[in-house]
């Protein structure tokens, strides 16, 4: 599931591309994917005409702010990404000779925005896992998947002191924790496994167990690791790719994420991997205490 990076990637992106343009008609051959209207031809009698005035990240939420006071929320969930450019619609299916996107992992599209400059704003998606709400944006705070969201990880109120305190008043182990999209917002299994590895905290370690100090290299973790991924621009291990259909660059920073088996790049000694409530959890036993 594409985390915070890949999210914000995806922002900037379309914030490059698509601020001003207007929704000039909308097509998709999986209506599930609509959440909010439940009808799309009501979806999409709203959607039509509306300009984009501002395009943000929340969690792993992608908002569209839209004119006459609508708002686009958009969470691309296990499989789904965002793609810019031009397609036509032959054989039943939306093709185009531009690369990267006509790359496999590209070719999933269920949901289709045409804008008013000839650009094309699809949703790819193998699992149809993804969902789309419209809002009217005085009640996008009430929507579940914002209101009760946790702090952004570089948000300024995040002090370490906040940090500390939210952290310290949790029960479970350090990487549910950090995963819990209540108590911090974007981080997911990658950058979770990525996180305690940098701060040398194994990830089974409960909260009631670690000092302020392994708070603080967390929280420091946090920062670097999430900041150089979205330098990196994601991590495209799976199926995340950019608004341009291309991979991001931090797999060949991630150190134990999906490295099961190889040897530790601090230590040498062999990576495991083991479940953890339905997830997995990678780390170095040696040096994550």
């Amino acid at each position: 599931m594409p985390e915070l990076p890949e999210v914000e990637t995806t922002v900037r992106g379309l914030q490059i591309k698509v601020l001003g343009r207007t929704f000039i008609d909308v097509w998709t051959d999986s209506p599930k994917t609509i959440k909010r209207p439940k009808k799309f031809n009501q979806f999409k009698h709203v959607i039509i005409g509306k300009k984009i005035r501002q395009i943000w990240r929340r969690g792993k939420n992608i908002i569209f702010s839209l004119s006459g006071g609508f708002s686009l929320l958009i969470h691309q969930k296990l499989t789904g990404h965002l793609l810019l450019g031009q397609w036509n619609f032959k054989k039943g299916k939306w093709l185009t000779s531009e690369e990267p996107l006509s790359e496999k992992v590209n070719s999933y599209i269920h949901l289709l925005f045409a804008l008013d400059n000839g650009l094309m704003l699809a949703l790819s998606d193998l699992r149809k896992f993804a969902k789309v709400e419209l809002w009217k944006t005085k009640e996008l705070d009430v929507a579940p998947d914002i209101n009760k969201l946790g702090p952004e990880p570089f948000d300024k109120s995040l002090t370490f002191r906040r940090f500390c305190d939210i952290i310290s008043c949790k029960q479970g182990k350090i990487k549910q924790i950090l995963m819990d999209q209540k108590v911090i917002a974007g981080i997911g299994n990658i950058y979770s496994d990525e996180i305690l590895f940098d701060a040398k905290i194994h990830p089974f370690r409960r909260v009631s167990q670690l000092t302020q100090r392994d708070i603080k290299r967390i929280y420091t973790a946090m920062r670097r690791i999430l900041k150089k991924a979205i330098l990196l621009r994601g991590e495209s291990i799976s199926d995340f790719r950019d608004t341009a259909g291309e991979k991001g660059y931090f797999d060949k920073a991630r150190k134990v994420y999906r490295r099961e088996g190889e040897p530790c790049p601090r230590c040498g000694t062999e990576i495991k991997r083991v479940k953890m409530g339905g997830r997995s959890a990678h780390y170095c036993p040696a040096c994550q205490l």
